[in-house]
């Protein structure tokens, strides 16, 4: 398996140069680029394909949040992990919802940055502890769907369509059709690629 490939965005280029350097001190991990602005990170997720975007919250032109849903509406297994002074819950629910996999704030050690890091890469995800509360409102989202809709969105979060789907469970594809409007309705989604997200984040799949 070869290095983990990093894009660095921050808006500040001594912040960049110190991620660079403890992210490089792992044999693991290869930081192929940096910018300083989110519009700039879109550009350069899109060229550079990085494994893991490792995202700052507030950017010009735009902010980390938006970045990293408009990277991942393209590149749905780029990975984002943010980064970021801001120990704001509304930000880390922002941020899950807009697909991101972890959230840390930057006075964390250079060890938990570079395992955060490798964590995510691998399809974990990793969240400042205190952030418990935040997280605490996504896995009881799930108490709001039945056990039909539940088995769905697992079928959906392994790439199943809706044929496939309607026959593991022996039911028609309207009626699959039907379950997938009601769990963007209930969950607030908007497209199977946030429905194979969320599937994904709860632990229905890995």
């Amino acid at each position: 398996m070869g290095k983990v490939h990093v894009l660095l965005a921050d808006d500040h280029t001594v912040v960049r140069q110190g991620l660079r350097k403890i992210l490089e001190s792992s044999p693991d991990i290869e930081v192929v680029g940096e910018v300083g602005d989110g519009a700039a990170a879109v550009a350069a997720a899109a060229t550079l394909k990085p494994d893991v975007v490792l995202m700052d919250v507030r950017m010009e032109q735009l902010n980390g949040i938006e970045a990293t849903r408009q990277i991942l509406a393209t590149q749905p297994t780029v990975r984002v992990l943010i980064l970021s002074m801001y120990d704001n819950e509304q930000f880390v629910r922002q941020s899950i919802e807009a697909g991101a996999q972890g959230y840390l704030l930057k006075d964390v050690d250079d060890e938990v940055l570079v395992e955060a890091v490798l964590t995510v890469s691998a399809g974990g995800t990793y969240f400042s502890s205190s952030f418990e509360g935040a997280l605490g409102g996504i896995g009881s989202s799930l108490d709001i769907l039945t056990p039909k809709e539940r088995e769905v969105l697992r079928l959906i979060g392994e790439g199943l369509g809706n044929r496939a789907i309607g026959e593991r469970l022996g039911l028609s594809i309207h009626t699959i059709e039907t379950h997938r409007k009601h769990l963007m309705e209930k969950l607030d989604l908007h497209s199977t690629v946030d429905l194979v997200r969320y599937a994904v984040r709860v632990g229905l799949v890995q």
